[in-house]
């Protein structure tokens, strides 16, 4: 399906429903058994409202503050290294920032492996062999080091884990059943927002690429205005490719546009397709950050992290988070005087999933002037 019309459709509970339609290799890699993501009714509404809380844009500005603050000082080296391989280096930029931010205890020699593990789970959620078994083998491993940290906070200790933090919320957070998380469901849900905060190093990647590709965007970027920043984060969302599509099962027997659609049956929202639709996008394949300066972004119109409203339906409750992360980091890395690396691979091959650049994008940064 792909469309407004169908988003609105394919959002409606009475239509489809996420509960057992999240395949199992799924729940083992990206979202974690027991995770919001399974959830219907009121149980989701319960879960999601913990999320979006967490989330809220009043405490989004600490998020950017500390993620920029991590760049900048990992950036700082970089002029003197040959080249570096951008994608990593932003994975543990964003990790380094939502650990500081969520309270989570992150050395910085443990920096390396745990964006690796974090990318690894994003990285292997839909494909088989070598990159599968890695995502499973991180999520174990992070699930439970965090699973440990939910346990020792409510303990008592460490002591010196801030009051209002990511992690002290968790611990504490009852369910729709009134009852407090167990420490794995706790720690899988602390994974579904420090994970898709890591993934937005595949944004940055594409930020990188469109800037080289088109860069007359960089001086925009590098004046300070905020609005063209989050409008050309929006178009790196729109244009670029991440997940295919999402899916769930219908509800009852249904019928779309002439369509029968039996009960049970697999339904699939293009979210590839509609963020290229010509209907909704004049001159879809072109990067044009511009349309989105006097463009509100409609509930069911740009998709590439679902549909609908957040605080009700499965579109993600982290979107806001995403955006003001990719533009702080756009304009972060638009001020640095960089140029791709000779001898890489910039194809993005759809067939692969999560696309990215083959090459994860290698830069060479120079001195500041």
């Amino acid at each position: 399906m792909v469309g407004e019309d169908a988003a609105r459709f394919f959002y409606d509970e009475t239509h489809v429903r996420r509960a057992g339609a999240v395949p199992g290799f799924v729940q083992s890699t990206l979202f974690g058994h027991g995770a919001v993501h399974t959830l219907d009714g009121g149980a989701h509404r319960s879960r999601k409202a913990w999320f979006l809380a967490e989330l809220a844009p009043e405490r989004l500005d600490g998020l950017v503050t500390a993620t920029v603050r991590a760049w900048d000082e990992a950036a700082a080296g970089w002029p003197s290294r040959p080249s570096i391989i951008l994608h990593e280096q932003a994975s543990q930029v964003l990790v380094r920032g939502v650990c500081d931010w969520a309270g989570i205890p992150l050395e910085q020699h443990e920096t390396a492996a745990a964006a690796a593990d974090l990318v690894a789970m994003v990285d292997g959620f839909a494909t088989a062999g070598p990159r599968h078994w890695r995502a499973r083998a991180a999520r174990r491993r992070r699930e439970r080091w965090l699973a440990s940290m939910v346990r020792g906070v409510r303990n008592g200790h460490p002591a010196d884990v801030p009051p209002e933090s990511l992690l002290r919320s968790v611990a504490r957070h009852r369910d729709a059943d009134g009852g407090l998380l167990d420490e794995h469901t706790a720690a899988v849900e602390v994974l579904n927002i420090i994970r898709p905060t890591v993934a937005v190093s595949w944004f940055v990647s594409f930020a990188a690429h469109a800037l080289h590709r088109w860069p007359q965007h960089r001086d925009r970027l590098r004046s300070g205005d905020d609005a063209f920043a989050e409008a050309f984060s929006h178009e790196v969302r729109r244009f670029y490719p991440f997940a295919p599509f999402v899916g769930g099962l219908a509800v009852r027997d249904l019928e779309w546009q002439g369509q029968p659609i039996p009960a049970g049956a697999m339904v699939l929202l293009d979210l590839y397709g509609q963020n290229h639709d010509p209907a909704l996008w004049e001159a879809p394949y072109s990067f044009c950050p511009e349309r989105f300066l006097d463009r509100p972004i409609g509930a069911f119109d740009l998709v590439p992290q679902g549909a609908g409203d957040p605080s009700t339906g499965h579109r993600c409750p982290g979107e806001p988070a995403s955006v003001a992360l990719l533009s702080a980091l756009a304009q972060r890395l638009a001020g640095l005087d960089w140029v791709m690396a000779d001898g890489q691979d910039l194809r993005i091959p759809l067939r692969r999933v999560p696309a990215r650049p083959l090459s994860r994008v290698l830069i060479q940064v120079q001195p500041a002037r």
